[in-house]
């Protein structure tokens, strides 16, 4: 397996995708901000329905930083 190297990336995607990295970390340890029972969405308490959610959220971020750092030379 061959691992593409970032040197030739712009700055700007770096920038980019180390935000999108962060943003679900950021999330995590403001536990406070969503330990909560209320709401509830259909009988699930909104901690773990807003885990299950985040974890959806997070995928998704982490894949663009990654197409962001390593874009196809096509």
């Amino acid at each position: 397996m061959t691992v593409k190297s970032t040197k030739n990336v712009p700055t700007w995607r770096k920038v980019v995708a180390g935000i999108l990295f962060i943003i679900p970390w950021i999330y995590y340890t403001l536990l406070p901000l969503y330990n909560t029972v209320q709401p509830e969405l259909g009988g699930v308490p909104y901690f773990y329905w807003s885990q299950t959610l985040w974890l959806l959220i997070s995928s998704i971020l982490f894949v663009v930083g990654v197409i962001l750092l390593y874009p196809s030379k096509r």
